[in-house]
């Protein structure tokens, strides 16, 4: 194996040159702000609604103080609590499974499917019961869920979906995007995100105007107006500092999209000879690859090996929910979830941010495709 490199790092992302690209029109927005103390629910946080709103083709955008809240609020929104079930993905961030445990509601966790590592859709039926009352699919890596199939199931069995769009912005199935497929689509603006603020912020999306409305109220205690509170509310408002970031990136959110999907083409390529399992993309879906995710055994050596000569891998997500200590007795289908179970242990995310050059997935495939030889050397394998 190799030893210590000098070679200049390859983070899993790289957040330092983008904001370097954008700083001088962000720190403008923000002192404009200053200059008009508009510090809460400035005017920058409805332009930004509006504009992301427009992104996601849907009529609706309230702006959250994280990606978090975002889930908490539009479960709230749809009066799911105590006595409900909520089906979702047995690999997510923990937030998806904690806001449904914020809301008074029990998770309810389904395998994935290891060709996208999406909700298994084909396994969700199995998991109603007469207390559910949504499905809370996650587009993990930035490739949609089978949301069609997941409407369908959703209607037959007259369910809402609350879309956990987190990883998915921009994401699409035959065009339509992430955040307009259910009832209420959740984002996270977590500044590692393919739209990332420069702290906490979210989002919620909708269609239905009723709850843009009980959503605008749940973030701001209850009220329309200052001091008349209507509804149990609460503090989760988006910042207008953050908004100011936000409004920022918006303009290149495209093309760093783009970028990604350019990258993730570069990593194919590159290891199309490896022997490691590289990310699948639906060919109805446009994949935008917040991460990606290949497959192997061996997972924590590569990742200690590929260290060792300054590139940086990260394990998204090292345990299914259903082994979460406020989770444990969560009912799992299948029981168990053994894929999730599986691929724990197998899944890596190699660096991948949209200011990657050819030269750098190059070395990381070079890198990865030295380790994997090497190991088989070392089992006999021809």
């Amino acid at each position: 194996m190799s030893t210590e490199t000098s070679l200049p790092a390859i983070p899993l992302v790289d957040l330092q040159t983008q904001s370097r690209a954008i700083k001088e029109d962000v720190l403008a927005r923000i002192g404009d702000v200053i200059d008009g103390a508009r510090y809460i629910l400035g005017s920058e946080v409805a332009e930004f609604e509006k504009q992301f709103a427009s992104y996601c083709n849907v009529d609706h955008c309230v702006g959250m103080a994280n990606g978090t809240e975002a889930l908490h609020m539009a479960l709230k929104a749809l009066e799911i609590g105590a006595g409900d079930e909520v089906i979702t993905a047995g690999n997510s961030f923990a937030a998806t499974a904690f806001a449904i445990a914020y809301s008074g509601a029990e998770a309810v966790f389904v395998d994935i499917d290891p060709f996208d590592f999406n909700i298994d859709a084909s396994l969700i039926e199995q998991a109603i019961t007469p207390r559910t009352k949504a499905i809370m699919p996650v587009h993990l890596y930035g490739q949609p869920a089978r949301m069609n199939e997941i409407r369908e199931i959703a209607r037959r069995h007259n369910l809402r979906i609350i879309e956990d769009s987190a990883q998915g912005h921009g994401g699409e199935i035959n065009g339509e995007r992430c955040g307009s497929f259910g009832d209420i689509g959740c984002f996270s603006f977590y500044p590692g995100k393919n739209l990332g603020a420069f702290g906490d912020g979210g989002a919620v999306t909708t269609n239905d105007p009723e709850l843009a409305e009980k959503l605008n109220l749940l973030r701001n205690y209850g009220q329309k107006q200052k001091n008349k509170h209507d509804t149990l509310g609460f503090n989760c408002r988006l910042d207008t500092v953050q908004a100011c970031v936000l409004l920022s990136k918006m303009r290149f959110i495209e093309e760093w999209t783009e970028n990604r999907r350019q990258v993730a083409d570069w990593y194919r390529e590159e290891l199309k000879d490896v022997n490691i399992a590289l990310p699948q993309a639906h060919e109805d879906c446009r994949h935008v690859y917040h991460l990606f995710v290949v497959r192997t055994p061996q997972r924590d050596a590569m990742i200690a090996e590929l260290a060792k000569q300054n590139i940086f891998c990260g394990v998204h997500y090292p345990h299914p929910l259903n082994t979460a200590g406020p989770f444990v007795t969560a009912p799992t289908f299948p029981q168990g979830l053994p894929v999730c179970t599986q691929l724990a242990g197998e899944i890596c995310s190699l660096p991948m941010y949209p200011e990657m050059t050819r030269e750098h997935v190059v070395r990381v495939a070079e890198a990865v495709g030295n380790f994997v030889a090497q190991q088989e050397s070392a089992s006999g394998v021809v």
